[in-house]
């Protein structure tokens, strides 16, 4: 067997390098449930604010992505995006992210809800998340720089060889400072983003927040200047030698599918056209 044969490829596990700042999960791990096609958007997500006060002059629809250390893959640079429209669109597909943070003596990652700004009010656009007052990894989270993941799962990528085995993916992370919203009028604004990022338009609909539900939940921001996006799409890599195998070779398409809206047993209104148009368009019938 050859050196060249013994180094391992660009889909094989564990190839990442130390240092790598951007999510490949090409080898095999646990993948992220649902996705859409590679660079679309789920119908019915939420179109960006065109304008927002106190917005930077930052335009996330042309504006690169940055290249940090931080936010320069080192390894799998064919995939790397740079394209700051194509994060957002990401992000607009998304319903989840996972937020990384040392809170002590141990790093956590948590899965959570998310709205965005793309026209500020942070440098890049704004990334919202929100929690109780009383989370543990609330007052670490602001006191360093914290790491958020997102990773849609495209496809799964067959081949005639267990170590050209991939993920077909779409994965960003974004590094920074976060702060605590603290301003009312921005606080409302981005739990409503929140709400909307589930179900486009649904905050309009609902009684404002109370003062005590205020209270209990804290809100931070994001910048999403420092951040970073890959993407694979095709099917396997082919070595010399693998036409002449035998087996199936191929890619599994995946995308995330919505069942018909569930009204809960108190309820006598039918359930809102807003909320079969986002159950049709991720994917459901809608209840239709």
């Amino acid at each position: 067997m050859t050196t060249q044969q013994l180094t391992p490829g660009p889909d094989a596990p564990g190839h990442d390098a130390p240092g790598h700042a951007t999510a490949d999960p090409s080898a095999p791990g646990t993948p992220t449930p649902g996705a859409t096609a590679p660079g679309t958007s789920t119908p019915g997500a939420i179109a960006p604010p065109t304008s927002t006060p106190g917005a930077t002059a930052l335009d996330p629809s042309s504006a690169p992505l940055s290249s940090t250390d931080r936010t320069t893959p080192t390894r799998g640079r064919n995939r790397q995006v740079d394209e700051r429209d194509r994060l957002m669109a990401l992000l607009s597909d998304a319903l989840i992210v996972h937020l990384g943070v040392v809170a002590g003596v141990h790093p956590v990652v948590l899965p959570t809800a998310f709205g965005v700004d793309p026209a500020g009010p942070d440098d890049g656009g704004t990334l919202y998340l929100h929690g109780s007052v009383a989370a543990g990894w609330l007052a670490p989270a602001l006191e360093q720089d914290v790491c958020v993941t997102v990773t849609e799962l495209d496809g799964l990528v067959l081949a005639r060889t267990g170590f050209h085995h991939s993920m077909n993916y779409r994965s960003a992370v974004v590094i920074g400072r976060p702060r605590r919203v603290a301003d009312p009028e921005e606080r409302r604004r981005a739990l409503d983003l929140i709400v909307d990022h589930m179900v486009p338009g649904r905050a309009a609909t609902l009684r404002p927040a109370t003062r005590k539900e205020l209270a209990a939940t804290v809100v931070i921001a994001l910048p999403l200047a420092e951040a970073s996006m890959k993407q694979r799409a095709g099917g396997a890599t082919l070595e010399p030698g693998d036409l002449e195998l035998d087996g199936w070779a191929g890619v599994v398409p995946v995308r995330r599918t919505a069942s018909a809206p569930v009204t809960e047993d108190y309820v006598a209104d039918p359930v809102p056209e807003l909320v079969l148009r986002r159950a049709a368009g991720l994917g459901g019938d809608g209840g239709r």
